[in-house]
């Protein structure tokens, strides 16, 4: 069966890391690439550049200097209609597409949920409050479209739900990306859906698994203080398909790195 490279990556600026992408792609070769926090305008975004790498098929939604979300597809697409604006706020932290495949079409969900600011009170913190909503609202309309069928969802979720999510579970509950309330969350969205971890499909969940690590770290390398914000989910009828992933962990220190590193899971369909 043709395998199926899908790979998510929070860029941190499309125009600013460009280059970039030609060593992603050299490295990881997806056949779609889902990007975060774009930070462009849609107008001005560098398909030209894109396209040159051999990704034919692009959609993106973006805005000035926040947010934004894009695909970048060798097999051709059709965008999805009727998905949610989340919260009502136009912030474009969701695209979604319809791969058409040789096996059939794929659904594929590509998400910027907010980082939550630094306060974890929703009360004191309105982007805390933000993200927390955004969940509840995927929450529920994911669990009206259940039992999904070839379905993938993919990107920064903000949210490193396990023990070893993150470089110290007990340093880090009172930490926004790994409270109590924000972990929940995101496995009542897991839930809904009845979503599997890709990722944790590979790594047991007792190992260390980080695809972000802060740029206030000295030495990112050597302090190794990460967490596990990027994420792939399938429907439970693709698991059988997960073939291997990869975290692109020399992605981090590439020059004008973003924080965060790319990540692939590779499925046979």
């Amino acid at each position: 069966m043709p395998a199926l490279r899908i790979a998510t990556w929070n860029i941190n600026s499309v125009r600013l890391r460009l280059p970039l992408l030609a060593d992603l792609d050299a490295a990881l070769r997806p056949d779609v690439l889902c990007l975060q926090e774009t930070k462009c305008p849609d107008e001005l975004f560098p398909h030209d550049g894109i396209r040159a790498l051999g990704f034919e098929h692009v959609i993106a939604r973006g805005m000035k200097g926040y947010n934004g979300v894009a695909i970048l597809s060798r097999i051709p697409f059709t965008a999805r209609a009727g998905d949610p604006d989340w919260c009502m706020k136009g912030d474009c932290r969701h695209v979604g597409v319809t791969l058409a495949l040789p096996s059939g079409p794929l659904d594929l969900h590509n998400f910027y949920v907010p980082a939550g600011g630094d306060i974890p009170d929703r009360e004191a913190n309105p982007k805390f409050a933000h993200k927390l909503d955004l969940i509840a609202e995927a929450t529920a309309w994911f669990a009206t479209h259940a039992p999904l069928r070839r379905s993938v969802l993919v990107g920064d979720l903000n949210i490193a739900p396990l023990e070893h999510d993150v470089w110290s579970h007990k340093q880090l509950l009172d930490v926004v990306s790994h409270t109590p309330i924000e972990v929940e969350a995101l496995a009542g969205w897991m839930r809904a859906g009845d979503w599997h971890d890709a990722l944790r499909h590979f790594v047991p969940a007792e190992q260390k698994l980080y695809t972000w690590w802060s740029y206030r770290a000295k030495d990112w390398e050597a302090a190794d203080r990460g967490r596990r914000l990027d994420h792939v989910w399938v429907s439970q009828d693709l698991r059988g398909s997960l073939a291997s992933h990869q975290i692109l962990k020399p992605a981090r220190g590439w020059e004008k790195a973003s924080d965060h590193v790319p990540v692939m899971v590779e499925m046979t369909l």
